[in-house]
């Protein structure tokens, strides 16, 4: 597939706006993107945090379907079971820490490839960017917020 964009308005463009590209199935589910509503790498490591407890805390609802960009360290969660540590993950975390590192909050995500874990994904602890779309889900009568379809950069 080849897209030719060409500016055929009466004024020529001043500024770089940002151009997105979204192409979805038949059913309607976005399959591919190209572009970013929320770019968390380009804040300081104070706003970075701010910006990612809004998300997930005090205005969830503003970031649903939006395209988010984050940089952080790559975790897994794990269930505990009968004081247990389960060995399967139960999800994938970008963590962000703030300035001062006393804080972070951890931005689960789903890769929209069928991966397996440990092959397929990063070390523990390495440096990661991602990129999906933020999206919440329920689970045990609580609201949950991840990025899905998401993938690394």
């Amino acid at each position: 597939m080849e897209l030719v964009w060409k500016n055929d308005g009466a004024a020529p463009i001043y500024f770089e706006w940002p151009v997105m590209m979204y192409i979805y199935d038949a059913e309607g589910n976005r399959r591919y993107w190209e572009g970013v509503d929320v770019d968390l790498t380009v804040l300081s490591s104070t706003m970075v945090y701010s910006e990612v407890y809004n998300m997930l805390y005090n205005d969830p609802a503003h970031y649903l379907g939006k395209t988010v960009k984050a940089r952080g360290t790559f975790s897994i969660y794990q269930l505990v079971t009968d004081g247990v540590l389960q060995p399967d993950p139960v999800s994938y975390a970008c963590i962000i820490s703030d300035a001062t590192a006393c804080c972070a909050e951890g931005m689960e995500f789903v890769l929209k490839d069928d991966l397996a874990y440990p092959d397929d994904y990063p070390e523990l602890g390495t440096e990661i960017t991602v990129i999906g779309e933020f999206q919440s889900y329920e689970e045990n009568g609580m609201t949950w917020y991840h990025l899905v379809n998401a993938r690394l950069a």
